[in-house]
């Protein structure tokens, strides 16, 4: 499994790597995008918000660099506007494996199609690469993300008890989902046929 790491590109949105070459144009668009909503933020490993900002940054270029994370500054092509971020990451190139997520969409765009084209073009992505697994991890409170993931097609395997600390200090269970390779042709299926009637 060898995942390239260039902009991936649908109707509704461009996902942009944050590369050394970008790193300074997206910086301030990505920090605008991801201050707000400090609620959703307390559910997270790290806090994007406000001073948070700092960072975040820090560890998505850190993990970056270190080849263990691929992040996207997700832009939404109807305004040109970075509206959100979100990763591949634990990249297991032996076991051909990988995970998507890190994602926080500002609130404007978590209703349409901005969401499912993303997780369409990075599952795309993940497995045209040679993946034969992709796993999403969730907090367990948060039940809106786990209703996206199952709507996309992801199979939720079980409960992680006690698996995480987040930056408020919280020790989270995490929900586990995973979409193969053998799921991903009907999984595909499904989000194109949704992207194309619901989002027209």
């Amino acid at each position: 499994m060898n995942i390239e790491i260039r902009p991936l590109v649908g109707r509704h949105v461009r996902l942009e790597p944050v590369i050394p070459e970008s790193q300074d144009a997206l910086r301030p668009e990505l920090q605008a995008a991801l201050n707000c909503d400090p609620e959703a933020w307390e559910i997270m490993s790290i806090n994007g918000c406000g001073e948070g900002f700092e960072d975040w940054w820090g560890a998505a270029v850190g993990e970056s660099r270190r080849g263990e994370r691929i992040v996207y500054a997700v832009r939404r092509l109807s305004d040109g506007r970075v509206v959100g971020t979100t990763s591949l990451l634990n990249i297991r190139r032996l076991h051909r494996g990988v995970e998507v997520g890190a994602t926080f969409l500002h609130p404007d765009v978590r209703s349409g199609p901005v969401n499912p084209e993303s997780k369409r073009l990075l599952l795309a992505h993940a497995f045209g690469s040679g993946a034969i697994r992709v796993e999403f991890q969730i907090d367990l409170r948060n039940a809106r993300s786990q209703a996206a993931v199952e709507k996309l097609g992801g199979e939720k395997e079980g409960v992680l008890r006690r698996h995480k600390i987040t930056w408020t200090g919280y020790v989270r269970d995490t929900a586990v989902f995973s979409i193969t390779d053998l799921d991903w042709p009907g999984v595909q299926q499904r989000l194109d046929y949704r992207l194309t009637e619901d989002f027209v």
